[in-house]
């Protein structure tokens, strides 16, 4: 599945810590039923094999919905599961190898923070830049903030899609308009939310807004 920019509008991150009653898969539903267009697997703590039976599962769902599925950081469970591809850091396999890996059909996507690294990025060979973090986030603690001319100068500086991600919610989201960006990933917005179908619902509609999508 190559990458359609309009996929980045609503780029959900999973994070088991706020399961409840209910696994991963049927979360991951839920945001799907209410209108996530892209997702990630992040795990950190998980055995390899549990990994790959997890991103299995989850697969299974995001086929169902057609919408884009990358495992974080794992090339090797990506490639294993035939996952529509990768998101990688800065510190994780290089964006060349992992395209060698993957193949020019697959989806690559890279962090940054800064208008060198997303310029290198997509020089590389990067799909996409997911950039931040934009606001504090309890997700990745030593993450230092992008401030929002930088979030601006990156998104004019590439022709590649730009998510901004990090401690974005529906109380702060508006402030990302006329930034540039193609949309905004987030977690706790959506997996930390007692009523996930709808938490997704309005941060689509917001995205929408800053995307300027009528």
């Amino acid at each position: 599945m190559k990458l359609d920019k309009h996929s980045m509008l609503l780029y959900a991150i999973t994070d088991r810590r706020w399961l409840r009653q209910h696994n991963l898969s049927y979360e991951v539903e839920e945001a799907l039923k209410g209108g996530t267009t892209f997702v990630q697997l992040r795990e950190k703590n998980i055995t390899f094999d549990e990994f790959v039976k997890l991103a299995k599962d989850i697969k299974a769902v995001t086929d169902k919905y057609k919408v884009p599925f990358v495992i974080n950081d794992n090339v090797d469970i990506a490639s294993i599961i035939d996952a529509d591809g990768v998101h990688i850091g800065q510190d994780d396999e290089g964006i060349k190898t992992a395209r060698e890996r993957l193949g020019i059909n697959k989806i690559i996507g890279v962090s940054a923070s800064t208008v060198k690294e997303a310029i290198e990025a997509e020089k590389n060979g990067a799909d996409y830049i997911g950039v931040g973090s934009i606001f504090n986030t309890t997700s990745k603690l030593d993450a230092d903030n992008v401030s929002l001319s930088t979030l601006k100068e990156i998104c004019k500086s590439v022709n590649i899609p730009v998510v901004a991600i990090g401690g974005i919610s529906n109380n702060n989201i508006l402030e990302l308009s006329g930034s540039g960006i193609d949309g905004v990933a987030v977690i706790s917005a959506i997996f930390a939310q007692v009523d996930i179908k709808e938490a997704t619902r309005e941060l689509l509609k917001l995205s929408k807004q800053v995307v300027d999508i009528k």
